[in-house]
């Protein structure tokens, strides 16, 4: 079976959190240098290590990164906020322009 367009997701992700999120874990997990990790992902040096600032950053504040799922470190659902439903009867006032 020909896997090269799954093996090219995961070695040449174009959205853009994907892309951070792969250099992120070169760098962390397989300990690639951020320069190289930059080379790899087509990011700079100084966006990587933007990159990894903040990632660690958010890691040592208990803080989810923006690229993970609404969950919590301890991978329990996050308490989503409670919705609060309109009444079906209620309409937005329209708001009318002078024209003086």
């Amino acid at each position: 079976m020909d896997d090269t367009a799954c093996r090219r997701f995961f070695l040449e992700p174009v959205q853009s959190l994907h892309r951070r999120y792969a250099a992120l874990r070169a760098v962390f997990v397989e300990g690639l240098s951020l320069q190289a990790a930059a080379d790899q992902f087509g990011a700079t040096y100084h966006t990587v290590r933007s990159w990894v600032r903040d990632f660690r950053g958010h890691c040592q504040a208990g803080q989810i990164p923006p690229f993970s799922p609404s969950r919590t470190w301890d991978d329990l659902p996050a308490q989503a906020p409670p919705r609060r439903r309109r009444d079906p009867k209620y309409r937005r006032p329209r708001i009318v322009a002078n024209s003086a």
